[in-house]
């Protein structure tokens, strides 16, 4: 087995490719991969900082690029990706986003892969949590072998769902509190909004959902252990366990079980 040393040296830093609309917690979720409450730092392919004011401006414009490296400063070693406005419906973003992918999955420049995608999915509408774009993509992105998580962000909203079906069945208001995180599971598997992604041309690897990203307490551990899990590849599994900070137990765990 390599070194973590020989791995980083050979692979660059852990690559990510984030994609998912507007508002749907994508931001809130990477600083908390990270531990911060900063934003990132962006640079170009090339690796020359962006200044991002300027980069904000030019989101109205769609200059913004697929191609652009967000990286945090309390963790350089993961670079994160931003699909940029896909999801909207535009069909050259989706071109670039596919171009994107193949290009970054496939390239010969080991530390210019992409190794994973997120695509997050929030749930604060999960009647319509499945749009357009989610079709498009699972139906039509071969990612060649990079695992797509799909992370069903904002799961806390189905919360406020769940308390209301329980206090209707005449629980108590503790009861109901109690009751309705496992309540939402319930809400969230009648939905078949995870079978009808498994149902598609090219379905995500797996699937973990998030609540309360906004606490800075926020537990981040399920994405990390499901994306290692999914990585499959042991190189690129000790890459991700050696880059991410914020989950010792999944160090512990991937030390015992190897």
């Amino acid at each position: 087995m390599e070194s973590t040393q020989n791995i980083r040296e050979k692979f660059g830093r852990f690559r990510i490719l984030v994609v998912g609309r507007a508002n749907a917690g994508k931001t809130t979720l990477l600083q908390r991969i990270c531990n911060t409450t900063e934003k990132p730092e962006i640079f170009d392919r090339k690796g020359n900082k962006i200044d991002a004011a300027t980069v904000q401006g030019s989101l109205i414009r769609g200059y913004h690029t697929i191609e652009n490296e967000l990286v945090f400063g309390s963790n350089r070693d993961f670079v994160f990706h931003d699909s940029c406005g896909f999801e909207c419906g535009g069909e050259d973003e989706f071109t670039k986003m596919k171009t994107f992918v193949l290009d970054r999955a496939s390239t010969t420049k080991l530390k210019e892969r992409i190794h994973a995608i997120w695509y997050c999915i929030p749930l604060d509408e999960h009647h319509r949590a499945i749009t357009k774009a989610e079709e498009r993509f699972f139906s039509e992105c071969d990612t060649n072998n990079v695992p797509v998580i799909a992370v069903f962000t904002k799961f806390d909203a189905l919360w406020g769902d769940a308390y209301g079906q329980l206090k209707r069945s005449g629980l108590k208001r503790k009861e109901c509190s109690n009751g309705a995180p496992e309540r939402a599971k319930e809400i969230f598997a009648n939905a078949r909004i995870w079978d009808r992604l498994c149902e598609t041309q090219y379905p995500p690897k797996d699937c973990v959902c998030l609540a309360e990203m906004e606490k800075e307490s926020a537990d981040c551990g399920p994405l990390l252990e499901c994306t290692t899990s999914a990585l499959g590849e042991e190189a690129m599994q000790m890459l991700l366990i050696s880059t991410q900070r914020t989950n010792m137990a999944l160090c512990i765990k991937y030390a015992v079980e190897k």
